[in-house]
């Protein structure tokens, strides 16, 4: 196992020991006292609403060996000798972000594994899920737990570093230079960009610029490797333009790629295909259903192809994933009803995806409960106005709604056909749940979606406590 001592620690953020042991081993990291263990190594982060450096005498209390805090941190004598006698230590740093990425990036050079970087603007983590499966029948693998892919989160990951053959790290943005900083730290051995979309669209401005952003995760790769879901219609344009210069490996079901899947059969818990492996025509099943989960699994097959995982191994990887909960989960209700309960997040591409699933069901009554999408600043309105759209267009029986723009999601759906009535604009969570609770009636099928701020999940939780008792 690779060790940082608290020496390494002060040596890579050229920060201060106050008392401790310069020998000791920092192994496990933490930022949150609530969850904190004994022996870990407590990280005071400083945020715009909140600040950790208040709670390092409770870290210690609760088993932490060691702190990383603030160099403005005023810590009296007596503290010092207490922590002294404790046997633990204190260090001080100018800023513990840059500091724990510091300390991360210092981690990551002591391995010589591959690590896959990822990011997209939608079905990061689903794509992450399916790939580690699939690796996990060749390696011990290490993978970003649920979304903890910014630039707190993902420097985490890499400190879980242990006997690790391989590493999966998903990487989130807001802005430019995000995934930069990020790719300089992780330094991949392969990226990869599962698609280019709308979200953050309002702090970037364009979709262009949100692949510029997505492309800076080749930064930080000494030999640049990356795999593209070839039917996104920028990351095609790109590939066209950029594949005599850099190796890229493309998945798709629309254009000709070097992963494809054909014969896709859609079912009510699942999906299924076929696919060229080795020249082999090999049935992949999904337990998850929807089109766009094909495209997770592609993605996963090719991962699997770069690193020689056997084509039967692969699809064994793939059945068995277990999804980040939230993300087209199928909810059956007692009284016959089912929820699909996608709220973990929303975009107007996943959004248009799950309208398009549950369009596809047959017999059933269907009702959407769409909430905001987020980040979409001057495009807001316009891209409300599509799900409004997509809602008609797929055939839905009931819109329910609720959010400061959803209120384009209603008015678009009633302008292409849907009858008013069947219609309802809710001013709040709680209200959405009642109406659901009033008009809902067995063998429904409720799609509920919207971006995690708008905690459309508690809805589902209340509904399924309600029903399940």
């Amino acid at each position: 196992m690779n060790q940082i001592t608290v020496k390494n620690i002060i040596d890579v953020t050229k920060g201060t020991l106050v008392v401790g042991n310069e020998n000791m081993v920092c192994e496990e990291y933490s930022k949150d006292t609530r969850t904190i263990k004994k022996g870990d190594t407590y990280l005071a982060i400083r945020g715009a609403s909140f600040d950790g450096n208040k709670f390092w005498k409770e870290a210690m209390e609760k088993g932490a060996q060691a702190v990383i805090i603030n160099d403005d941190v005023e810590i009296s004598e007596e503290e010092i000798k207490e922590v002294e006698k404790q046997g633990n230590a204190i260090i001080k740093v100018k800023d513990t972000i840059e500091a724990l990425q510091q300390i991360a990036a210092f981690k990551r050079s002591l391995y010589n594994i591959p690590i896959i970087a990822i990011t997209g603007s939608v079905g990061k983590t689903s794509t992450k899920d399916l790939i580690a499966s699939v690796l996990e029948k060749k390696y011990k693998v290490l993978k970003t737990e649920g979304n903890n892919n910014n630039d707190i989160g993902m420097p985490l990951t890499l400190l879980r570093l242990k006997d690790h053959e391989i590493a999966i790290i998903e990487m989130g943005m807001n802005h430019f230079g995000e995934i930069s900083r990020l790719s300089k730290i992780a330094k991949p051995t392969t990226a990869i960009i599962t698609n280019v979309g709308s979200s953050h669209i309002g702090n970037l401005g364009s979709r262009e610029n949100i692949l510029k952003a997505k492309l800076e995760i080749l930064d930080g790769m000494e030999t640049k490797r990356i795999v593209i879901n070839n039917d996104n219609d920028l990351l095609h344009k790109w590939f066209e333009e950029n594949n005599q210069k850099i190796e890229i490996n493309t998945y798709g079901i629309e254009n000709k790629s070097d992963i494809e899947a054909t014969n896709i059969n859609e079912m009510e818990q699942k999906t299924e295909f076929l696919c060229n492996i080795e020249n082999n025509q090999t049935k992949i099943e999904v337990p998850v259903p929807g089109r766009h989960f094909v495209y997770n699994a592609l993605c996963a097959i090719t991962i699997g192809k770069l690193y020689n995982v056997e084509p039967e191994k692969m699809k064994e990887g793939i059945s068995q994933t277990e999804l980040t909960k939230k993300r087209m989960e199928i909810i059956k209700l007692k009284n016959g009803a089912t929820i699909i309960n996608d709220s973990y997040n929303s975009s107007y591409e996943s959004t248009k995806a799950a309208l398009e699933y549950i369009g596809n069901r047959d017999g059933k009554r269907k009702i959407a409960v769409l909430g905001d999408m987020l980040e979409l600043g001057d495009f807001s309105d316009e891209y409300h106005k599509k799900v409004g759209l997509e809602v008609a267009k797929n055939k839905i029986d009931i819109l329910i709604c609720s959010g400061k723009v959803s209120k384009n999601i209603a008015e678009e759906a009633e302008k292409q056909g849907i009858e008013k009535s069947k219609i309802f604009y809710e001013e709040n969570n709680e209200a959405v749940k009642s109406r659901l609770l009033q008009i809902m009636s067995s063998d429904d099928e409720i799609l509920v979606k919207a971006s995690q701020g708008m905690k459309f999940f508690m809805i589902v939780e209340d509904i399924v406590n309600e029903y399940n008792k």
